[in-house]
């Protein structure tokens, strides 16, 4: 009887690994190269705490069609509130988070855009784009070894934001020796055109 509980938990745990399909396994040293930009980042206020007026979050969420500049300081203002939150398979809170329920919140949260929940759904939304053509707001995805996929949001200059198994949220260098090799392809959402059909079909606008 104790055989048969334990063997339904421990495939119940895979079961739910294998759906949200979001990590890199952690202990394989995925930082062992670069820094970690927890505050000292290009273009973010010395001071985090912004009042309404001076929101990026809010500004970006005002608008149909953010511009780049725009939707990196969300980016980083999202960075910001998020910075330290530990890694949590399934997780979607301050608690913890996993990379997707991540990406899925702050699309939500800064863009009005509903993603799907999974990295397995997440990689065919928008549309594919070159590694060199990246602009902030851009999903990128990597394929570690094992069954995990892992995603991000790039926030320009080389970096991203992402939920690290071993770090929590973070913001990485894709060219850290770990990204660069494990790196999958790109996918952008916010093409004008997208966000146009989005606003058509939602009847918002």
């Amino acid at each position: 009887m104790l055989v048969k509980r334990v063997c339904r938990i421990t495939a119940m745990g895979v079961s739910l690994a294998l759906l949200v399909g979001c990590a890199a396994p952690s202990g394989i040293g995925e930082e062992a190269v670069g820094a970690y930009f927890a505050r000292d980042l290009p273009g973010m206020p010395a001071d985090p705490l912004m009042s309404p007026v001076d929101n990026p979050i809010l500004e970006a969420r005002g608008l149909h069609n953010p511009p780049p500049t725009l939707i990196r300081r969300a980016l980083l203002a999202q960075h910001e509130r998020w910075a330290g939150t530990p890694y949590r398979l399934g997780g979607s809170s301050f608690r913890g988070i996993d990379c997707s329920a991540l990406v899925q919140n702050v699309f939500s949260d800064t863009f009005r855009f509903d993603l799907p929940r999974t990295t397995e759904e997440q990689v065919r939304a928008g549309l594919e784009v070159e590694r060199d053509a990246l602009r902030p707001g851009d999903l990128v995805f990597f394929r570690p070894p094992g069954v995990y996929r892992h995603v991000g949001i790039y926030v320009g200059e080389g970096r991203f934001l992402h939920a690290s198994t071993s770090r929590g949220v973070m913001i990485s260098e894709l060219d850290n020796r770990f990204w660069r090799r494990h790196f999958w392809q790109a996918r952008r959402t916010l093409e004008p055109t997208l966000l146009a059909r989005r606003l058509g079909e939602t009847g918002e606008g």
